[in-house]
């Protein structure tokens, strides 16, 4: 009788044996990332809150510096809980999505007026900007906690193994109760972080190295002979894009910058002064004052839920006018959130 390729993979009934294979390889090959400890030893729940927030949108490549840097200047929660807002953003910039770091500040605050971190996802998840997958990474590494840290990676991983095709967000409910019901009791924390290092390493979105997986045998898609075409979502809505102006102002070596309301997109940050950003052809102007602007040149961000378009305008002063905001050195700017830092680099690289 002639065997079939899904009948010559590991039944689904049988993944309770992928734990053990798959800690047998990170045992072997995990990443070593600066807030992970050596295998056995207790983690630090602040590194490992810090890495995860800080790690949200954005590669280990990118986070790492910004890690350091937060871990060395405010090395405990405490720390970091009596540190200034303007510190604290301004040490962020460049790594987006901000609302993260203000979220930040008032999740370090919680902690520390409590005394002591709460150790269950459950409770993680009251605490301001954790969700369900920040809660559990928390839960199950820095607590040993039984609990799913289920990721873009780890979706990916069991879309795969599971080849689901249904309806994406039912799929991924039936994906997350599969991660909960296969996490061991005794290592939590590394089963999480295992599955974390194999979709980033090896179960990529693009060629995943089938060959060299751990758990190649347990997996569906890979039986069909097409993994990359797992996980299927419903295709991206496109973006809308919004337009605006930013204004660079210069007076005898300064610029003017103005910090940005407190709610709304790059809250509490400083920026240079822009116009109402919105969709259509083009916003009204809205500069600072009146004076003899010069277009420079476009910048272009993308936000998650839309693409900015900014174009640059510069005015060099004879003296300074009335306008809201603080004259800062050229040579002095810096944790500029990225848009602003892009339209700045413009307006001074093009005079």
């Amino acid at each position: 009788m002639k065997t079939t390729k899904r009948q010559a993979v590991t039944k689904h009934g049988d993944l309770n044996k992928l734990p053990a294979d798959l800690l047998a390889w990170f045992d072997r090959h995990g990443r070593d990332l600066p807030w992970r400890t050596a295998l056995g030893e207790r983690r630090d729940p602040y590194r490992v809150w810090l890495a995860e927030i800080m790690l949200q949108q954005t590669t280990i490549p990118h986070g790492t510096p910004y890690f350091m840097t937060f871990t060395q200047r405010w090395p405990t929660v405490e720390a970091l809980a009596a540190a200034k807002d303007e510190e604290v953003m301004t040490a962020w910039a460049g790594l987006g999505y901000y609302a993260r770091a203000r979220n930040l500040l008032k999740c370090a605050r919680e902690i520390a007026a409590r005394g002591s971190w709460p150790e269950t996802a459950a409770e993680l998840k009251k605490l301001p900007g954790i969700g369900p997958y920040t809660a559990g990474a928390i839960a199950a590494i820095a607590f040993n906690q039984p609990a799913a840290a289920v990721d873009g990676n780890v979706d990916r991983v069991f879309a795969r193994l599971l080849a689901l095709k249904g309806d994406w967000a039912q799929e991924k409910k039936r994906l997350h109760k599969e991660v909960e019901r296969l996490v061991p009791e005794d290592r939590p924390g590394d089963f999480a972080e295992a599955l974390m290092d194999l979709g980033a390493t090896v179960c990529t979105p693009t060629k995943p190295n089938c060959l060299i997986c751990p758990v190649s045998n347990y997996c569906l898609a890979k039986a069909e002979g097409e993994p990359e075409r797992y996980p299927i979502k419903p295709p991206k809505k496109a973006k809308p894009i919004r337009r605006g102006a930013a204004y660079v102002a210069v007076h005898k070596g300064e610029v003017l910058l103005q910090r940005r309301p407190d709610k709304g997109l790059l809250g509490g940050m400083l920026g240079l002064p822009t116009s109402d950003w919105v969709e259509g052809e083009r916003s009204d102007p809205a500069p600072p004052f009146k004076a003899s602007w010069e277009e420079i040149g476009d910048v272009r961000h993308v936000f998650t839920h839309f693409d900015l378009r900014l174009t640059v305008q510069r005015v060099d002063l004879p003296r300074r006018p009335k306008a809201d905001g603080i004259w800062v050195p050229l040579n002095e700017v810096e944790g500029l959130p990225s848009v602003f830092a892009k339209a700045f680099r413009l307006a001074i690289a093009g005079k």
